[in-house]
């Protein structure tokens, strides 16, 4: 589970990097569903650092909300199956 979690955070990390990347240069960019996607599959906190990091999605509200949403969800989704 652990290995898990690191990957897909990372991933998470990575696209949101990524996709700034392909917008400040016009080019193909990552759909924001998939983006969300990546979140949801356990990518959440990796998205969130990523998304602070590289200033990108910042001002589109259901990443602001919707990601620390996603987040606290998994924490609690977390907890309940180690305890």
């Amino acid at each position: 589970m652990l290995i898990y979690l690191l990957i897909v955070n990372a991933i998470g990390f990575i696209v949101m990097l990524y996709d700034k990347y392909m917008a400040k240069n016009n080019l193909w960019r990552i759909p924001e569903i998939s983006l969300l996607g990546v979140a949801v599959i356990g990518g959440s906190l990796g998205c969130w650092v990523g998304m602070y990091v590289a200033r990108h999605k910042t001002k589109h509200l259901q990443f602001v909300i919707g990601i620390p949403v996603i987040l606290v969800v998994q924490g609690f989704l977390l907890y309940w199956y180690l305890s």
